[in-house]
């Protein structure tokens, strides 16, 4: 057993030495950041290292109550938009599979959200944070009849960066708003609130 741990440790040493990424750097850079980042990477890192799957750590999952109906949810789409000073810009039906195995998603459907005022000052801030846009939220369904609303959880495209490129003040209180929106329009829908 010793012998096993020994050769587990040496391994991991031996690696991390020769790729160039030692614990020692990664935890410098990583102090480096405000600590509302290092708080987002953590809880990141922690889901990553539970499910071992890096898009479910960058997303916020909501079941669909038996009670709600997919039609309910994407009508609720549209009213919450509203409510939270985003538009409901669009949806996308992706697939449908007549006989799914149990497991197998048989159904996804997209909605897909935007203000476009802050929209401007997020891309005026960065074009990156075009990949992001519009903000979607994908309605899922297995063979099985579980459903589940996925929406990416923007704490890290907030809080992920350093004092090197700070978001104002005015565009924080935006994209906050924004992070409210896409946490609350799926809850309240998921559950037929």
């Amino acid at each position: 057993m010793l012998k096993k741990i020994i050769l587990g440790i040496s391994a991991i040493l031996i690696t991390s030495t020769f790729s160039g990424c030692t614990m020692m750097k990664m935890g410098t850079a990583y102090m480096g950041f405000p600590s509302e980042a290092q708080d987002a990477y953590a809880e990141m890192m922690s889901k990553l290292a539970e499910t071992g799957d890096p898009a479910q750590a960058m997303m916020l999952e909501f079941p669909v109550a038996d009670d709600v109906s997919e039609e309910d949810v994407f009508e609720a789409f549209k009213e919450y938009a509203g409510e939270f000073n985003m538009r409901y810009v669009g949806e996308k039906n992706m697939f449908r599979i007549k006989d799914p195995k149990p497991n197998q998603v048989a159904h996804a459907r997209i909605g897909e959200f935007c203000s476009l005022s802050i929209a401007k000052k997020m891309l005026d801030h960065s074009r990156y944070y075009g990949g992001f846009m519009p903000c979607r939220i994908i309605y899922v369904e297995y063979g099985d009849g579980r459903r589940y609303l996925v929406t990416m959880d923007m704490t890290l495209a907030i809080y992920g960066g350093t004092d090197a490129k700070p978001l104002s003040p005015e565009l924080l209180e935006d994209m906050l708003s924004v992070k409210e929106a896409m946490e609350e329009i799926p809850r309240m829908s998921a559950i037929g609130e």
